[in-house]
């Protein structure tokens, strides 16, 4: 059973009454689902697994695959991302299993954007010929 949360009481109110996996769902940012499940008590002996709920932003950007892994980054064990799979996919390298891929990466948003996972954009290269002496 996921138990949908919006708050920290309602968090921590889920773990009291038994739950093992929590949804944060309806709250904006990484930074706010973070506060949610920031502090939970979770009694000793016990493992909850914490999903935040990411929704498609209106606009081209991948700012989706950033919150995945600024979330990742905070702690959380899941996302749930359905309806941003969907939400470009005219892209050859936008497609479903290309975001999937995005999110999965041990990128940061401290040193890379969603875009560069592309091929295309930032990153370095090295050549090993040119480096060898």
């Amino acid at each position: 059973v996921i138990v949908n949360v919006g708050s920290k009481e309602e968090a921590n109110g889920a773990v009291e009454e038994g739950a093992s996996i929590i949804c944060v769902a309806g709250v904006e940012g990484a930074e706010g689902k973070f506060e949610v499940i920031d502090g939970l008590e979770v009694p000793e002996g016990r493992t909850v697994c914490t999903i935040a709920n990411i929704l498609a932003k209106d606009n081209k950007a991948l700012e989706e695959v950033e919150e995945a892994w600024i979330c990742r980054d905070k702690g959380f064990n899941c996302v749930w991302v359905s309806d941003a799979l969907y939400k470009s996919g005219n892209d050859p390298v936008e497609h479903p299993g290309a975001i999937i891929n995005s999110m999965r990466a041990k990128s940061s948003v401290k040193y890379a954007s969603p875009k560069a996972r592309s091929g295309k954009g930032e990153g370095a290269r090295e050549y090993l010929g040119d480096i060898l002496m």
